[in-house]
């Protein structure tokens, strides 16, 4: 390859400022497919190497009367080391010596020493390539003179191969830099890649500084097409492109420590999208806005990651839920001063309402059994509501129930053992007609009285109370008991709820004729609220204690009823559904899908009410 045009780049500077440009310039041209252009190796005018002609000593006059002489100007020029630039140089003096004098040792010995210290200049010439690119021509020149002065000296053919693999070597690294600049990195292993052209030429000549400048632009070439990637947030074509430069140069953490810069940039991505989308679940209608940040956050983020899962259920639990989360409980200011009733939140589901085929006790009236579904929660009152609690609300308001306006109340009758009207009774008095404690269920009011209750809570709160519908009492009834009863089958657990008891005894000891067996709850009438044990969803005595109105229209069965759990009201009518079993109410009663009709403006000794609340 000697004789030809050698482009050899000053590339320590250059490749240098190409790999600063990888990490500063990210709006380079683009290459192949979109990719970023691989750094710019340039290579200036100045810095070729022309072809170096054949060498030609020059004529030197000699006879026998100046021959010593020229052997001493050679000794001298050969001790300064001037070898062969003109007349006066020592390899051109001993050539002309030799031949006028063939068989003088003295001449034979000065032009062997000559031509090893003329080999000792390539040498070093070749040794300073990677500090001078220009040396190489230098090199050239020398390999010219030993041509000329001694082409079958196994010492100059010796140093002609040498010259040979550093002139393929930087042919190398050129055509290396060209596929580079071209775009043509090699990633992928092809041979006419400037990976594979830099590795050739390391081959050729180890330790080459062009060669190995070129891997490293290479490698840094990669690493920017990783960096652009992540721009985009594909990192998944980020982590390719980080492979293939780790297999560039692996003996060197470059490639490491990129990917430590891309993870933390991912990781500090992953976080903008989660805060994004956690603010936007805090403004109203921001779910969608969620939604998108929470589907660029999966595109980028590793399988598992904690704070997709934690996006994604804060989504679930918005949609579902609004700020709320399953079974919280909580309260709402009241502009009077104040909180609300304690409220639960409710989980969204689904579930089979109404008695089963194979449900013997039920009747008509709980069939045909269907599925309904709620697609997002609500809350509900963990009690029902209080004498203390409907106290605040009539003293606020002025209200007068229905029974304080007629007059009279259904209580109980310790004497007879039977429920009887009774004048005077109303919401302020107990089961018995007694004054009612403040902890109390509150009884004898009308299925109007809790729908007033529940209006003024809204006013009062600003957000939307009203009755439950069955669909939504049956649901957190059940709460995920598909059994006859709320706990399954047979008599209910110890401290479940306030039922009729076998064992459970009147102040003057009456007992209940029809009862669960082997049952008490040591009470007769209404207990204090929240006495008995809370069910799976944080709710008490939705079974037991009083039974309690809901918003629905009576219906003699569920055939066209609404499928998606909403209350089923006909405008103008007078008998409400009452749910849930009470204190005097039979096994069968309690049954989780009992219903009853009832007039809209009856009060008595077993229905209180409890409120719902939209979220």
């Amino acid at each position: 390859m000697r004789g030809q045009l050698y482009a050899g780049a000053v590339w320590a500077g250059a490749l240098a400022l190409a790999l600063g440009a990888c990490s500063r310039e990210p709006d380079k041209p683009r290459g192949r497919a979109g990719e970023a252009r691989s750094p710019i190796v340039t290579i200036s005018a100045d810095q070729a190497v022309s072809p170096v002609p054949p060498w030609r000593a020059p004529e030197v006059p000699v006879d026998d009367a100046n021959a010593d002489a020229l052997k001493a100007r050679a000794a001298q020029a050969l001790e300064e080391d001037r070898l062969f630039g003109g007349v006066e140089d020592a390899i051109p003096l001993y050539l002309a010596l030799q031949r006028h004098a063939p068989d003088d040792a003295e001449t034979r010995a000065g032009l062997a020493r000559a031509r090893a210290a003329l080999l000792r200049k390539g040498d070093a010439a070749l040794a300073a390539l990677d500090r001078d690119p220009l040396s190489l021509r230098r090199a050239h020149e020398v390999a010219a003179v030993a041509r000329a002065v001694a082409p079958a000296d196994p010492d100059v053919v010796a140093y002609l191969a040498r010259l040979d693999r550093a002139d393929q070597a930087q042919e190398a690294a050129r055509l290396g830099e060209r596929a580079l600049n071209e775009g043509r990195i090699g990633e992928d292993g092809a041979s006419d890649g400037a990976v594979a052209r830099f590795r050739q030429a390391l081959e050729l000549r180890p330790g080459d500084a062009r060669a190995s400048q070129g891997l490293a632009a290479a490698e840094s070439a990669l690493i920017r097409r990783a960096e652009l990637a992540a721009e985009r947030d594909d990192y998944a074509a980020a982590a390719r492109w980080l492979d293939a430069a780790a297999r560039v140069r692996p003996e060197m953490r470059t490639v490491e420590d990129a990917r430590a810069r891309l993870a933390l940039r991912r990781e500090l991505r992953i976080g903008a999208l989660r805060d994004r989308g956690l603010a936007a679940l805090g403004r109203e209608d921001g779910i969608d806005e969620a939604r998108r940040a929470l589907a660029s956050l999966l595109r980028i983020a590793p399988a598992g990651h904690p704070a997709a899962r934690e996006l994604r259920e804060r989504i679930d639990l918005a949609a579902h839920y609004g700020l709320f989360r399953p079974r919280q409980v909580f309260t709402d200011a009241m502009r009077s001063g104040g909180r609300g009733p304690q409220m639960v939140v409710i989980p969204h589901g689904a579930f089979r309402m109404g008695a089963g085929d194979h449900e013997s006790a039920a009747s008509d009236a709980e069939r045909p059994a269907r599925n309904i579904r709620f697609a997002r929660g609500l809350a509900m009152s963990r009690t029902e509501i209080t004498v203390g609690e409907f106290r605040r609300f009539v003293e606020a308001t002025g209200y007068r129930t229905r029974a304080a306006r007629r007059g009279y109340s259904t209580v109980y009758d310790e004497r007879s053992g039977n429920l009887v009207r009774r004048g005077g009774a109303d919401w302020r008095a107990d089961y018995a007609g007694r004054p009612a404690a403040d902890d109390l269920p509150v009884v004898h009011v009308s299925a109007k009285d809790a729908t007033a209750y529940a209006e003024w809570l809204s006013e009062q709160t600003g957000q939307r109370y009203r009755l439950p519908s069955e669909a939504e009492f049956e649901y957190a009834l059940r709460a995920g008991s598909a059994g006859p009863y709320p706990w399954g089958a047979g008599a209910p657990p110890a401290g479940a709820g306030n039922f009729t008891g076998a064992r459970d005894a009147s102040p003057s000891g009456r007992r209940w004729r029809n009862a669960f067996p082997d049952y008490g709850d040591g009470s007769w009438g209404p207990a204090p609220v929240g006495r008995y044990q809370a069910n799976a969803f944080g709710v008490h005595d939705l079974a037991g204690n009083v039974s309690e109105w809901v918003a629905d229209c009576w219906h003699d069965s569920y055939r066209r009823a609404p499928r998606d759990g909403v209350a089923w009201v006909n405008p103008g009518c007078r008998t409400r559904v009452v749910r849930g079993g009470s204190w005097a109410s039979s096994p069968v009663q309690t049954r989780s899908a009992w219903r009853a009709g009832q007039d809209a403006d009856f009060t008595g000794a077993r229905i209180g009410f409890r409120v719902v609340r939209d979220i």
